[in-house]
C-alpha cells in the first residue's frame, strides 16, 4: 500500500474520475472499487473520503441523492457538468504530472 503522503495528493482526482466513469456512487462503493481497482495498493479511508467529497457537493462539482434502503439512508454521489469539465481537466493535469514524474525517475535510473 502506497503511503498516506504519496497518495494525498491524488485522492480527489481519483474520486473524480471514478465518478465520471461509473457515474452514481455511494462512498464506500468508492472506497472499495479503489481498493479493488488497485489491487490494495491505494486504501482511502473514510476521514479522507468524506471531506473530499463534501467539499466538491459545496462546490457544485458532485450532486447527490438519498436512496432508502430499508431503514438505511445510502447517500450517492454524481457528477454534475461542472464536474465533468473538471474531472476532463484534472485528468489531463494528473496524466502530464505522471508523465514528469516518469521522466525524473527514468533519467535517476539512467544516472545509475
Amino acid at each position: 500500500m502506497y503511503s498516506k503522503e504519496l497518495t494525498k495528493g491524488t485522492l480527489q482526482p481519483i474520486i473524480l474520475k471514478l465518478l465520471n466513469d461509473k457515474g452514481k456512487m455511494y462512498g464506500y462503493e468508492i472506497t472499495q472499487t479503489v481498493k479493488d481497482i488497485t489491487k490494495g495498493k491505494i486504501d482511502i479511508s473514510e476521514g479522507a473520503l468524506y471531506p473530499i467529497l463534501h467539499r466538491l457537493e459545496a462546490e457544485g462539482i458532485l450532486n447527490t441523492e438519498k436512496v432508502y434502503i430499508g431503514k438505511r439512508v445510502r447517500k450517492y454521489y454524481q457528477v454534475t457538468d461542472d464536474g465533468k469539465k473538471a474531472a476532463e481537466k484534472v485528468t489531463v493535469e494528473l496524466t502530464n504530472f505522471i508523465e514528469t514524474l516518469s521522466i525524473i525517475f527514468k533519467q535517476k535510473e539512467l544516472a545509475k
